[in-house]
């Protein structure tokens, strides 16, 4: 007697795929896209204050075209805020792609 087994077809309902598909796909569920995001931020923001005070800061989320960087101190907020629209200008030329209007800074750990 001859069991009749089911296809990759019918038992998965998709038949082979193109590879870059897949690749695609895997990528997405793993947040490539978004860790290769964050990194980009990060890189422009060194490239935007400068290494010394980048390493007292870290970029957060961009949200309606707003940058959060969090900040380990407050005279170090107070400062950058001072130099607010410098930076921006600064960040508009490095990455344009990025597409930041406005920065918000925020009190808290940095490492």
């Amino acid at each position: 007697m001859a069991v009749k087994t089911k296809s990759r077809k019918q038992a998965t309902g998709r038949g082979p795929q193109p590879i870059g598909n897949i690749i695609s796909e895997l990528m997405a569920r793993r947040g490539v896209g978004q860790q290769l995001a964050a990194q980009q931020r990060q890189q422009a923001w060194q490239q935007a204050v400068g290494q010394p005070l980048a390493g007292y800061t870290r970029c957060g989320s961009v949200y309606r075209r707003r940058l959060e960087v969090i900040v380990g101190s407050s005279t170090l907020m107070q400062e950058l805020t001072f130099q607010k629209q410098q930076i921006l200008q600064r960040l508009r030329e490095s990455a344009p792609e990025l597409e930041i209007d406005d920065i918000r800074f925020k009190l808290g750990a940095v490492q």
